[in-house]
């Protein structure tokens, strides 16, 4: 039997009112996240203080991140989306018109510099999360289809899926931050160190077969 019209409608108006709240309590909470991030440094975050800045109750952020790993790759990918658009629409060598290879070389080179740079507020939100998380973040696997499409471009013939993650591994943190930080390697030879293994991997006869991008 059907509803009266009286009732689907405030079911309808239920629904609607629901998903006002929920979009304006994820903006609260993103502002309260990133004012804290500013004031304390993304080390410093913790879920019960960006509750309590953003007014509302600890269950209803995580209800909407899942836990701190959710809430900081939210705020990494907007962090980081003028970064992405840089590398798939701005000026070469990092945006489209310049050689593949050229691309990949000054895609790495940024990343090397910004994990050396204190300051860079993508890179200091990445470093808080969980490999597995960063990975699996808009941002992690826009950076790996990234990687994945240069190889293709370049004319790398193997597995250009595995290929990206294992060239992404070398600018990882735990990798990244240990030479330079445990180990006292410059930044400068990090970044020759990733334009020789671009040379290695995008020469002709570096690797044989595999499939045209497309993971993750």
């Amino acid at each position: 039997m059907d509803a009266p019209d009286g009732a689907a409608v405030g079911a309808v108006g239920a629904v609607g009112a629901e998903r006002s709240d929920a979009a304006r309590n994820r903006v609260l909470l993103l502002e309260a996240a990133r004012r804290l991030v500013a004031e304390r440094g993304a080390e410093h975050v913790t879920m019960e203080a960006v509750a309590k800045g953003a007014g509302v109750g600890k269950g209803t952020l995580f209800r909407r991140f899942g836990d701190r790993d959710g809430l900081l790759a939210a705020l990494l990918d907007e962090a980081e989306a003028g970064f992405r658009e840089v590398c798939t629409s701005g000026p070469p060598p990092l945006g489209p018109g310049a050689p593949a290879a050229d691309r990949l070389t000054a895609f790495g080179w940024t990343l090397i510099d910004r994990i050396a740079d204190g300051t860079d507020l993508g890179a200091a939100l990445a470093r808080q999360l969980r490999p597995r998380n960063r990975n699996a973040s808009d941002t992690g696997r826009a950076f790996h289809r990234h990687v994945s499409v240069l190889l293709w471009e370049a004319g790398v013939d193997c597995d250009h899926d595995v290929l990206a993650h294992a060239l992404l591994a070398f600018t990882a943190f735990e990798t990244a931050d240990y030479l330079v930080r445990e180990r006292g390697v410059p930044a400068d030879d990090l970044q020759a160190t990733w334009a020789d293994l671009v040379r290695m991997v995008t020469r002709p006869d570096s690797c044989q077969g595999g499939p045209a991008p497309g993971g993750s």
